[in-house]
């Protein structure tokens, strides 16, 4: 009864470890560190039933031997963010696209019985229905969104070639407790959340009217699990929360001290909305975490950003210039 989780000292990964670990589960985590944090895991100091390992899951040797034993595989491991896999693509496809393509061998080789690979909506990138459905035309804008398809792609291809047992979610815009606060600029939680700390207005790209499928992170966890405990195979999923709401909205909802307006940036689309139509039908899945609960418990939990870097205009638009440099051609 013992899961590997890749990733798993990262946001979503340490929450999957904590319900696995709740279940009575076995968890393995593998992290190289390079955007995981070991205080998302210090709660379980101590417990005979966690095993963490510091390797990356490009590894072979790592992998293989991180595999022995395991049941079922969760392969959360990613670089994440756009302006970095922009910057670096040869670093993001090593992660994101070998990394996942030794998981799955190591996987092969130990006969895992079932791998739950977490994919991204960006995948689509400015799709052309909302809400949209696993159907739509896969368009990814920059090379993070390009890998994250690529390992969903090689997934899908080890369930057709070698009967490996996998399903693929696609996540959209997942928050919650403990979400990255690394030096890059990324996800809007996190930037928003150290500038209330900081006492700082919250920096809304363009008009802020454009929505977003904010899915909470133990309705993705609860999708995970519900997929690693079904008998589908080499199936793609949305997950989202069917309500997507505006920036300004979520804005309102963390009652900063002011905002302020930055550009809009290219590639960026109007509105995520997952069509969860599939995942409701193959798993019995669905969201049930509102944004109003889910940014009263992240407000509940903000000292957790209290070391993040306080984003600014000025140093957004820095952070930020290499986008508009190669996306904004288009």
């Amino acid at each position: 009864m013992l899961d590997l989780v890749t990733g798993g000292a990262g946001f979503i990964g340490s929450h999957l470890a904590d319900r696995l670990l709740s279940l009575g589960r076995s968890v393995r985590v593998v992290d190289n560190m390079a955007s995981g944090n070991p205080r998302n895991l210090e709660q379980h100091k101590g417990n005979r039933r966690l095993d963490m390992r510091v390797a990356d899951v490009a590894d072979p040797k790592a992998m293989a031997a991180a595999m022995e034993g395991v049941d079922r595989v969760f392969h959360l491991a990613a670089l994440a963010d756009i302006v970095p896999s922009i910057q670096n693509p040869e670093g993001y496809f090593r992660s994101n696209v070998v990394g996942t393509f030794t998981t799955l061998q190591a996987a092969r080789a130990a006969k895992v019985r079932r791998f739950v690979y977490v994919a991204s909506s960006s995948c689509y990138g400015i799709p052309d229905s909302y809400p949209t459905p696993e159907t739509a035309e896969i368009r990814p804008q920059y090379p993070y969104a390009l890998t994250k398809w690529l390992g969903e792609c090689q997934v899908m291809h080890w369930t057709q070639v070698y009967g490996l047992p996998a399903v693929s979610l696609r996540f959209f815009n997942i928050y919650g407790p403990r979400a990255r606060t690394s030096g890059t600029y990324g996800a809007v939680f996190g930037v928003f959340l150290a500038q209330l700390l900081a006492g700082k207005p919250l920096t809304i790209v363009g008009d802020g009217e454009q929505t977003r499928d904010f899915t909470y992170v133990s309705d993705a966890v609860e999708a995970l699990i519900c997929a690693a405990e079904s008998d589908k195979v080499g199936l793609c999923l949305n997950v989202g929360s069917d309500n997507p709401v505006s920036v300004n909205y979520l804005a309102k909802l963390l009652k900063g001290p002011a905002t302020v307006h930055i550009p809009k940036r290219p590639g960026e689309p109007d509105c995520t909305f997952a069509d969860t139509t599939r995942i409701k039908a193959e798993l019995a899945w669905k969201s049930r975490v509102r944004i109003e609960e889910g940014v009263r418990n992240m407000l509940d939990a903000i000292d957790y950003w209290r070391d993040a870097p306080v984003w600014t205009p000025e140093t957004i638009a820095e952070a930020t210039k290499d986008w508009f440099a190669y996306l904004g051609k288009h």
